[in-house]
């Protein structure tokens, strides 16, 4: 069974929304509440250790309803069936979407072509368990007997953002090793992190499902001349390891086919931090909290997969985003973590957001009419309090926001927790409420001033807390997110797991790099000639 295929414009609910939203788009938030005390406990979900809050949102109860009618109309029940079964949704690339096999208990059956892939992803998860363990307790050692202090993750977008994110976010778990991320072609980049190395105890984690990605194998290779400075030939296989499908190139350039981690075609890159890709995570923070990170995930594939589609907590968040993408034309949405754990979090997300649904194409091959895509930015709040929020609050602009808080903190330190919570929680209440003019002239404020103090507010927000952030937590999180994707992607009647759109770059580079080495000449549009000149002039 394929993927609906249902243009969301054509939809009895759709419809309903555009006569709705004429109704209610000057609706201020703080008339809905003062007219139903109950609408906080109406727009909330409490699940697990997750409490999200979605009631200061330019909704109403109607509002709702058409929306959860939307999700019916586009059939999204059955495409939800269809993903976890292994169907072939990735319909351009002709491959199943299973990173929820990854976090799937190994008694699930999930299949791939008739064949149950659960077996293969248990096999390659105790190869991982099995290595980290003896890196971690020095069992492993370099080619000088030294027991690893450093790993090194070479990758680049998927194989890259996934893991270092989720290493920052779990720091205060991470145990001894210290982990590095290489990633841009940027030769000024790979050497500062050679800077900060020694040989005889680095171990490199190659990671490229081709084995024939540019950026990663420039840095691989980059960082191998750099190893044989010190060491032999024979000692790559003891320091370096590739998670990767080639095997033939990852032998020829070194690495001891045992220490190849496999990848599979149904896992897409910037969901592959569950796969082997996460090697770097189980190094940084031990197998353990590895393994909790894919429980939490599991359990939100869970809670996404059963839940009734009103306390579902990823249907709904996407949902929420349609309404303003579609209908209040809100190109972007801001995703601010109260936490400096999260300090990349918005970075994994814009991949993961913007490389799946920046699409204009719908599953039928046809132009798209109506906007796909959100614009994802965002920083870790307080800080981003003192940076763009004044554009959120007095900016021309309506950007809903995503706020991620934590009712504890690792470290214990209640005083300041107290502060980043107060922080968290007045920026909503400020972004609902805004300041009236009465109330900035009540303050005292001169005449010619008050203007400028005046907040409209009904800035839409939700509210995501969370009791703690731990390994498994933070696999619900990151899951969480991965389902809000996959249910835009359905609505907007796109294939969200193909990224054509990121192979042109690369080949007209690749063509820009042979006039850089053979002095070949090939046509351009007079401003790159005049910059590929000079470049060539000047470096």
């Amino acid at each position: 069974m394929a993927l609906p295929n249902i243009n969301p414009t054509t939809t009895p609910s759709w419809k309903k929304l555009n006569a709705h939203f004429n109704d209610v788009k000057d609706l201020h938030m703080k008339d809905l509440f003062a007219k139903d005390g109950d609408r906080a406990n109406k727009f909330t979900i409490k699940w697990d250790d997750f409490y999200v809050d979605f009631s200061k949102n330019r909704i109403t109860e109607e509002t709702f309803k058409y929306l959860l009618e939307l999700a019916e109309d586009v059939k999204l029940k059955d495409a939800i069936e269809s993903q976890f079964s292994g169907e072939i949704i990735n319909k351009t690339e002709g491959r199943a979407v299973l990173h929820t096999a990854l976090r799937a208990p190994e008694s699930y059956s999930v299949k791939v072509d008739g064949d149950n892939v659960m077996p293969e992803v248990y096999k390659v998860k105790r190869k991982i368990e099995a290595f980290t363990n003896e890196v971690v307790s020095g069992n492993l050692k370099g080619y000088t007997g030294k027991a690893f202090t450093d790993i090194v993750n070479i990758g680049i977008g998927g194989s890259d953002l996934g893991p270092a994110m989720v290493v920052e976010a779990l720091q205060f778990y991470k145990n001894h090793l210290t982990t590095h991320f290489v990633s841009n072609v940027d030769g000024d980049h790979v050497n500062e992190v050679i800077k900060k190395l020694n040989p005889e105890t680095t171990l490199f984690v190659v990671v490229s499902k081709t084995f024939t990605t540019q950026e990663t194998l420039s840095n691989a290779n980059t960082l191998k001349a750099w190893f044989l400075k010190h060491a032999s030939e024979s000692d790559i296989a003891k320091h370096f390891v590739a998670v990767s499908t080639n095997i033939e190139s990852v032998k020829n350039f070194g690495i001891n086919p045992k220490n190849i981690f496999p990848m599979w075609d149904w896992v897409g890159g910037r969901f592959s931090l569950w796969s082997a890709v996460g090697l770097s995570i189980s190094l940084a923070v031990g197998y353990q909290n590895f393994d909790n990170l894919l429980k939490g995930a599991n359990k939100m594939d869970e809670h996404f997969k059963n839940e009734e589609f009103s306390s579902n907590i990823p249907v709904v968040l996407a949902l929420i985003s349609i309404w303003y993408n579609n209908f209040f034309k809100a190109e972007s949405e801001a995703v601010i973590g109260y936490s400096q754990y999260l300090n990349q979090f918005a970075t994994y997300l814009q991949q993961g957001i913007m490389e799946s649904n920046g699409k204009s194409i719908d599953r039928s091959g046809n132009p798209i009419d109506y906007e796909t895509g959100t614009l994802i930015w965002g920083e870790p709040g307080t800080n981003s309090q003192h940076a763009f929020f004044q554009l959120i609050h007095q900016g021309t602009k309506l950007i809903p926001a995503d706020f991620i808080g934590f009712t504890k903190s690792l470290h214990g330190n209640q005083d300041h927790q107290d502060k980043l919570t107060s922080n968290f929680l007045a920026q909503t209440e400020a972004l609902l409420n805004g300041k009236t003019k009465a109330e900035v002239v009540a303050e005292g404020t001169k005449e010619d001033i008050i203007p400028f103090k005046i907040f409209q507010g009904n800035k839409p927000t939700n509210t995501i807390f969370i009791n703690k952030l731990t390994p498994e937590s933070l696999g619900k999180l990151i899951a969480m997110y991965e389902h809000k994707i996959f249910v835009q992607g359905i609505i907007w009647n796109i294939f969200s797991y193909d990224q054509f759109g990121v192979e042109l770059g690369k080949q007209l580079a690749s063509n820009i790099l042979q006039e850089f080495n053979n002095s070949v000449v090939n046509n351009h549009d007079s401003s790159t000639q005049n910059l590929l000149n000079f470049y060539k002039e000047n470096s």
